[in-house]
């Protein structure tokens, strides 16, 4: 079930907020208090299970499994206590390893053997199907089996803990969640009061981002596809807009979710921690990634990153462990090559950057142009959206000219305006570009929005600078913003065109990780 369905607007999301409220209302005595968790946990497994039933036993095997092994590990001491975790963790990254990264592995050394004139492992070929989410829950419960062990963990309670892995605004793309900040949360019986404040900012945040999703990146893939397709060979302008198509497509997808899946939560009462905060806006990369899948990159930072040692071992070792987690954090978003190498870039970046500070100094080191931030991302992005290694480079080497410099073909019909300028040009390449259709007019519109206009959190919230803008769901927040009835009229209208433009429903581009 995708959040920009009719299914899920008009059935499943009226249906999953009435048993809440309903069940508050009747929670008159202890033993029924639980109730609207109960049924909100139900609910998100109900929201899994529509994708494909067969994967609802792991997910609840996941879930119990990681339960018990908090629990184990919560009452063991010393030595024991390390055994459990190991072995929990294993578990889950043998989990993880097997349906994302079995068949990638067995490609891969069948490659190698092939070249070598050796024979090939005898799985090739498994027919394994990638549970949705299971990278997202896996991490989630990843953090929370590594803080038990630290002693951080104070609720054990099995319908929260539930409720806390399959919650269903976050369960297929994130944001990762932390046990600290959402088990109190779900504890908390007054988040399951129906309040007007949490509608009003909900649906209005729901609204932009099914907005950006409907609207814009749906209108982007036309121009993104072609281009990615294995063997399109694009031409310059071909290249450069199909790319940039892509890279503005990703943004305002992922934008749109993460927005939708806020909004969603705060119609429940709850707050889910920001994971998005207009990245393209970033003036060097570290800073991209305070500001793009927020949740995730904390997650690599205090669980990866930081164990490996971070910085404290000299300048050599920080090299390396912030090429290992973005190496990893590649792998983590998908089983081949181009991931790999989309992480490295990432790495190599980071080590630029922080090999450009050493030598120039914190304050030197601004000067290093937000724009070429940009194009380090954007050319990045070719590596994570093509199908293979060789198109990458293709399109890569496209952009700079590689496939020649013709139009495309579909400017044709523009060329006696051109012969009258002077220019005879030559025309080839994808018949895909549609000057009467929406997409360059989106393209453009896109970029405008993403460089220059306020994101949602800066319209609705204001923020300390002590939290680095980043929302903590415990309350460290106040609003700068009422609804009125201009605003009302607005955000109906744009829920209205989202529904008209909802002709053709699409997954989200992180469903897939």
């Amino acid at each position: 079930m995708l959040f920009n369905s009719f299914a899920f607007l008009f059935a499943y999301l009226p249906v999953v907020l009435a048993g809440y409220f309903l069940l508050d209302r009747w929670a008159s005595c202890a033993s029924w208090r639980l109730a609207p968790a109960m049924w909100l946990a139900l609910a998100s497994l109900f929201f899994y299970a529509w994708w494909d039933a067969r994967y609802l036993p792991l997910l609840l095997a996941s879930i119990c499994v990681n339960y018990g092994a908090g629990r184990l590990i919560g009452a063991r001491a010393g030595a024991a206590r390390k055994r459990v975790l190991v072995a929990a963790l294993a578990l889950n990254l043998g989990l993880l390893a097997y349906y994302k990264y079995a068949n990638f592995f067995i490609d891969s050394v069948n490659a190698v053997a092939a070249g070598a004139g050796a024979a090939s492992l005898p799985l090739s070929g498994l027919d394994i199907i990638l549970p949705i989410g299971i990278s997202f829950f896996t991490f989630t419960q990843l953090a929370f089996l590594v803080d038990c062990y630290r002693g951080e963990v104070r609720d054990y309670r099995f319908i929260h803990y539930v409720l806390f892995v399959s919650y269903f605004p976050h369960l297929i793309a994130g944001p990762v969640l932390h046990h600290r900040d959402m088990m109190p949360q779900f504890a908390d019986p007054a988040n399951a009061h129906p309040r007007a404040a949490n509608f009003a900012i909900g649906l209005s945040i729901f609204t932009i981002g099914l907005a950006k999703k409907v609207l814009i990146a749906d209108k982007l893939s036309p121009l993104a596809m072609p281009v990615f397709a294995a063997g399109a060979e694009p031409t310059l302008i071909e290249a450069w807009i199909g790319v940039l198509a892509y890279t503005f497509q990703l943004y305002f997808d992922f934008s749109g979710y993460s927005d939708m899946a806020i909004g969603l939560s705060r119609l429940f009462g709850v707050k889910l921690p920001l994971n998005f905060n207009s990245p393209y806006k970033a003036a060097n990369i570290a800073e991209f990634w305070r500001r793009w899948h927020m949740t995730l990159s904390r997650f690599l930072r205090d669980y990866l990153y930081i164990p490996l040692g971070g910085s404290r071992r000299g300048e050599a070792m920080r090299y390396r462990n912030l090429m290992l987690t973005m190496l990893l954090g590649g792998l983590w978003h998908g089983a081949g090559w181009t991931f790999v190498i989309w992480g490295g870039l990432h790495g190599l970046y980071l080590v630029l950057q922080q090999a450009w500070q050493r030598v120039f100094g914190v304050a030197r080191s601004r000067c290093w142009p937000a724009g070429l931030t940009f194009l380090a991302v954007m050319l990045a992005w070719i590596f994570f959206r093509a199908p293979d290694v060789a198109t990458a480079w293709d399109i890569a080497g496209a952009l700079v000219g590689a496939n020649g410099v013709s139009l495309p073909r579909g400017l044709a019909s523009h060329a006696p305006s051109l012969a009258q300028w002077g220019w005879q040009p030559v025309f080839d390449g994808i018949r895909w570009i549609e000057l009467a259709g929406p997409g360059l007019p989106v393209l453009l519109g896109a970029m405008l929005l993403a460089f220059k206009a306020p994101n949602t959190q800066e319209i609705f919230f204001l923020y300390e600078p002590a939290i680095e803008r980043i929302f903590h769901p415990a309350g460290r927040c106040t609003f700068n913003w009422r609804p009125t009835r201009r605003w009302s009229v607005g955000f109906a209208a744009l829920f209205i065109a989202c529904i008209f433009g909802m002709n053709r429903v699409t997954e989200f581009l992180y469903f897939q990780f």
